[in-house]
């Protein structure tokens, strides 16, 4: 079971996801989450890796 900032963070990135984009907004509002209780846990940690390598790959376009 996810934590709140976990699945508060699966959720904007699935949205990121089912958009193909990510505005600069949205990217730093998926860090802000993520370090939102003033660390990063495993799971968070796993959630932005895949999101990261989604961006690298061009499944999610990065856009202003």
């Amino acid at each position: 079971m996810l934590m709140h900032n976990g699945q508060k963070l699966a959720d904007v990135i699935k949205k990121a996801i089912e958009d193909h984009v990510v505005t600069n907004a949205e990217y730093e509002e998926i860090y802000n989450i993520a370090l939102e209780d003033g660390r990063i846990d495993s799971v968070e940690k796993a959630l932005l890796a895949e999101f990261k390598e989604m961006i690298s790959d061009k499944t999610i376009k990065r856009v202003p």
